[in-house]
């Protein structure tokens, strides 16, 4: 029987804990049994297009040399891309929005306003960030002096965020005016991003896990959801004291709600809001 029409073999407790053991080795990712055939069918469908039927073999291959990195960031797409939306959890969009217009009300914008969209997926959230820190300074009649600096492990994802061009399910959720402002309509009947907006937004590729890979200037703004979901608890910590080292004084750390319980920080308090959870680097002495 041809092997792309055969069922999926399962895969073995050690197969299973072997490549868990891969996944969080080299992204962080800790995956629980009940993502076995999450795991089972992504890794399944990979060797299908390459011919191979043995998990063993594939996973060789996989940790083998500089081919074998070139084959893990193709399954590694595979394995985290997410599904994401513009304008995901408003009350953190509208907790960013209005740590801005204090700023701008309070004249204490001294320098460019900077964010850090980390696991930025797609591309929805930093291009929703563009467009709020967009608002802040047109309502003011202020020069937008701001950037969006967004990450990602997935290249594919990378790709498709960088292109700006979305599918119209994506777009027509969105509040007319948002969409009149920022997108234009394409002859598909997809849509394109602004252009200015998306000269705001730099995309790079870029492991969490990597200290030397996150942005080399300060943040104002680190916006990271939907991502420590992945990781160990005490990775999440690691990571988190990390951010902290990248926010400027006063600078405002979000990440999704509940996906850290238990963490603190001597440079932090919490943001006093209860459907966020921000927490903000206190200013130097």
């Amino acid at each position: 029987m041809i092997w792309s029409l055969q069922a999926a073999p399962d895969l073995t407790d050690k197969q299973f804990a072997q490549w868990s053991k891969l996944l969080e080795d080299r992204a962080g990712i800790c995956l629980s049994d009940q993502q076995r055939v999450f795991l089972q069918t992504q890794v399944t469908m990979r060797m299908r297009e390459l011919g191979q039927t043995d998990y063993s073999q594939y996973y060789n291959r996989v940790v083998d040399g500089v081919s074998g990195m070139i084959e893990w960031a193709v399954l590694i797409d595979r394995l985290v891309v997410k599904e994401t939306s513009f304008f995901r959890h408003r009350p953190s969009i509208d907790f960013v929005r209005g740590y801005l217009q204090n700023q701008i009300n309070n004249k204490t914008l001294k320098d460019s306003f900077d964010i850090w969209s980390v696991g930025c997926s797609s591309g929805e959230e930093p291009y929703t960030l563009s467009m709020v820190l967009n608002d802040c300074f047109s309502l003011a009649q202020l020069d937008p002096y701001y950037g969006v600096i967004a990450t990602d492990i997935s290249r594919a994802a990378l790709g498709i965020a960088r292109s700006g061009v979305y599918p119209q399910r994506k777009v027509e959720m969105l509040e007319p005016h948002v969409r009149q402002r920022y997108f234009k309509q394409l002859e598909n009947g997809r849509y394109q991003i602004d252009p200015e907006l998306k000269q705001r937004v730099c995309f790079n590729h870029a492991n969490v896990l990597n200290i030397n890979e996150m942005p080399g200037i300060d943040q104002n703004v680190i916006f990271c959801q939907n991502l420590l979901i992945y990781f160990r608890r005490w990775l999440r910590h690691e990571i988190m004291n990390a951010f902290v080292d990248h926010l400027k004084p006063g600078g405002v750390l979000v990440v999704g709600l509940g996906e850290v319980v238990d963490w603190s920080h001597p440079d932090m308090v919490r943001a006093p809001v209860d459907d966020v959870q921000a927490y903000i680097r206190k200013a130097a002495v």
